[in-house]
């Protein structure tokens, strides 16, 4: 029987896990182990990321781990982000960032309802490139993030306030939405094709 490298499979949850990090009870219960053999792990994780030539780090924020990158590196992250080659965005991203400028306040869970696919990335892309951030916190259990769009989203498509947004047609068709959708993400797209 293969041995479990417990070190490889806390690092994959927590990649997995992304901003919203892992709690040591969580990360215990996924792998069937007691807090304190977790702990360890985790321990050992932290010291192999604090070794010389590493990207990232491992740390612990308000009770939970997740996965940085290390502070040194950040005039080059902020390179990545600014580039030019970064600043279009993906068709998910382009949906997602439509979705929560109509719906706001909306919660990841509910912007994957929508879609019906897992949107974390394009979350993140869209908080990188300052076009969405959190507005507030879900009241109850869990209490997910509320995203909302930004000043930086209405000076990016010229817009004075969301009003200036187009209206959603009222009467659903499946055919007309799905034109309307492509239309707008060509006429979004055009928008920051123009803007480069």
């Amino acid at each position: 029987m293969k041995l479990i490298d417990w070190k490889a499979v806390i690092e994959g949850l927590l990649f997995a896990a992304g901003d919203e990090g892992l709690t040591l009870k969580q990360m215990a219960l996924v792998l069937e182990i007691n807090e304190s053999t977790a702990l360890d792990i985790i321990n050992e994780l932290i010291n192999d990321y604090q070794q010389a030539g590493r990207g990232i780090n491992l740390v612990e924020v308000a009770g939970t781990y997740q996965l940085t990158t290390k502070k040194e590196h950040a005039v080059y992250l902020k390179k990545l982000v600014e580039s030019p080659s970064s600043s279009s965005l993906s068709q998910a991203a382009l949906e997602t960032l439509a979705i929560i400028a109509y719906r706001q306040p909306i919660t990841r869970a509910e912007v994957e309802e929508i879609r019906g696919v897992k949107t974390e990335r394009p979350i993140q892309t869209l908080m990188a490139k300052a076009l969405i951030k959190e507005v507030g916190r879900v009241e109850g259990t869990g209490r997910a993030i509320l995203y909302g769009t930004t000043k930086e989203f209405l000076e990016y498509f010229g817009l004075k306030t969301l009003k200036e947004l187009p209206p959603l047609p009222e009467k659903v068709d499946e055919e007309y939405v799905q034109e309307e959708a492509d239309l707008f993400f060509e006429r979004f797209q055009e928008t920051i094709e123009d803007s480069n």
